[in-house]
């Protein structure tokens, strides 16, 4: 039987702060980029796509981890889009007509953000799983 530790109320904010700081930059780049809207489009899909591949996989790891049965196809789906996504990604931005500045920026960006969903969706279930925050001692009137 799989214990869930509770995360930390810092390791929590932590994880939201770096998925909504790379994704908020990753979205404000892309809006003020100058590309067309197709390129955008493009982009925008690969962030979205790049997310769900890695909150799947993250998901379906644990659950093989926490013997909760899981098929060898849906984890190797998993792993392929994940890969498709970082792939996709790799060489969007090296046919891109770019300054390697903006190539890096938007690199970091999604790295950071697949990273972040990552750590956001274990907390989220390590959370559900450790059940409500337990009362603290100094809540507890003293016995006598």
């Amino acid at each position: 039987m799989y214990h869930a530790h509770r995360p930390t109320p810092a390791f929590v904010g932590a994880s939201w702060a770096a998925l909504l700081t790379g994704a908020t930059g990753y979205l404000l780049g892309l809006w003020n980029a100058d590309m067309q809207l197709n390129e955008k489009g493009y982009y925008l899909t690969l962030l979205l796509y790049g997310l769900f591949a890695a909150i799947s996989l993250q998901k379906t790891v644990r659950d093989r981890a926490e013997n909760l049965p899981v098929t060898g196809l849906y984890v190797g789906l998993c792993w392929l889009s994940l890969a498709s996504a970082a792939l996709l990604m790799t060489a969007g931005l090296w046919n891109a007509t770019l300054a390697r500045s903006e190539k890096g920026f938007y690199a970091i960006a999604y790295v950071m953000a697949l990273f972040a969903v990552i750590a956001v969706q274990k907390n989220v279930r390590d959370l559900k799983a450790a059940g409500p925050v337990p009362e603290t001692y100094s809540s507890q009137p003293a016995q006598s």
